[in-house]
């Protein structure tokens, strides 16, 4: 017999039988579509922690400190030197394989004056001419460049941090207008935390010489970015080098100490070529004795949770497809009672006994094809429900879906479960088909 008869003859047999057939394809159903479904859950989760790493910035850049002393054993602290954050090491880091760029950072907290608006703000001084490559973008004005002296660009969320000390209980409020606009060329930044406050005579010391207030402008407002770039305010290093050099005659002035940093750099910022590349990075800094932290460490955590989760959710799932299995191979079984005649009848009138077992084999498949196309169709109904219901849900309870919902069924994992289930099926059914093609003909010809 050709494939289509056996096809044909498979259908007719299992269309003969249509509740028994019916309910062995629900087993089937149910068991796919639980493997499915819970294995969305473990992918949604997968992609919800990826989306959610990605708004807290670049995966790509690392973070590099001073001291990498507590990634190592006591004895490796004893042997490793400890590396200062200065301009060699930027230039050796640079050398590393897969490097891309690096930003050394450097951070004063100052205050500002823009008219009678005074605010607490984060400066950080950084080269322009890598600020692109560090994800920067602009929403108003523009970047920095390298002529830049005193200019400023800030982050978004700056100018929310603006009050009136000479008003009281003036706290700023909640407002989506940010009380001042600091693109101006009307700006003092300064050392001295009590400028613009109103304090008496008493208060104050008579001695004290405040630093020097410097004029700059604001170029620019930076895009947000829902990171800490939002809450800084930027300035070229050179030019902020050279306040805080100035600042520093004054504290010898009104003979006031600062804590003494052997670091030229508060923290690096190294960007690597692609992510592959990242671990291999972070290892070599930490083996020249700095402190490297990027987001890819928090993403493998994240990640191997999510697969022990997936893991557990599919193997629930798995029992019920268990379930089908033994189902099909009971329906399987059964048939091959009720056909024992028919059975030997082929045998006699000269079938192949390949095409006997075929016929069972083909049988099996058809219930596992069905129920797996069944059970995708039910899976991605299921899917939807969770994601219309209990999306929103999960949302006003704080979680990190996102705009990916709580249920994901992917392309992958639709075309895997359907040659499963069809595997499913046909392994299912290969013992009595077996069993079929063992039968003697003559002693199956003599059942009733």
């Amino acid at each position: 017999m050709n494939s289509i008869d056996l096809f044909k003859m498979a259908f007719h047999n299992l269309w003969r039988k249509k509740t028994r057939t019916f309910l062995t394809v629900l087993g089937v159903i149910i068991g796919t579509s639980s493997i499915v479904v819970m294995l969305s859950l473990g992918i949604a989760m997968d992609q919800s922690f990826q989306e959610y790493i990605d708004s807290m910035g670049n995966l790509n850049i690392i973070e590099v400190n001073s001291s990498g002393r507590y990634y190592m054993d006591e004895q490796a602290s004893k042997n490793q030197k400890e590396m200062k954050l200065n301009d060699d090491a930027v230039s050796k880091i640079k050398a590393i394989p897969g490097v891309k760029a690096v930003m050394p950072i450097k951070r004063a907290s100052m205050k500002m004056a823009v008219g009678k608006m005074i605010g607490y703000v984060s400066v950080i001084g950084i080269h322009p001419e890598i600020m692109e490559e560090f994800d920067f973008k602009i929403d108003r004005g523009r970047l920095l460049l390298p002529t830049d002296k005193e200019v400023m660009i800030f982050g978004s969320q700056v100018a929310f941090d603006f009050t009136n000390p000479r008003l009281r209980n003036d706290y700023g409020g909640f407002s989506d207008k940010p009380p001042v606009d600091l693109i101006s060329n009307k700006m003092i930044l300064t050392s001295d935390m009590d400028y613009g406050e109103r304090r008496s005579n008493s208060e104050r010391d008579k001695d004290y010489k405040p630093p020097k207030p410097h004029e700059v402008k604001g170029v620019g407002i930076l895009l947000e970015s829902n990171s800490d770039k939002d809450w800084n305010a930027y300035m070229n290093m050179s030019t902020l080098k050279k306040i805080l050099k100035e600042d520093e005659k004054f504290d010898r002035q009104n003979n006031r100490k600062r804590n003494k940093d052997e670091n030229e750099y508060g923290n690096l910022k190294v960007k690597v070529e692609n992510i592959e590349k990242v671990e291999k990075v972070q290892e070599q800094l930490r083996e020249m004795g700095f402190q490297a932290f990027s987001l890819t460490d928090m993403l493998k955590s994240m990640k191997e949770q999510s697969r022990k989760t997936q893991a557990i959710l599919g193997g629930i799932g798995a029992v019920s497809l268990l379930v089908a299995a033994i189902g099909i191979t009971n329906t399987m079984i059964m048939s091959i009672y009720e056909r024992t005649r028919e059975i030997g009848v082929m045998k006699v009138l000269g079938a192949d006994l390949p095409d006997i077992k075929k016929l069972f084999l083909i049988e099996a498949a058809m219930i596992g094809f069905v129920g797996g196309i069944c059970g995708l169709l039910f899976s991605y109904l299921v899917s939807y429900g969770l994601n219309k219901i209990g999306g929103g849900f999960m949302g006003g309870m704080g979680g990190m879906g996102g705009e990916i919902g709580i249920s994901v069924i992917t392309p992958m994992l639709s075309g895997s479960a359907l040659i499963f289930s069809t595997v499913v099926g046909i392994v299912s059914g290969y013992l009595p088909a077996r069993r079929a093609m063992n039968l003697s003909a003559l002693e199956a010809i003599k059942t009733e």
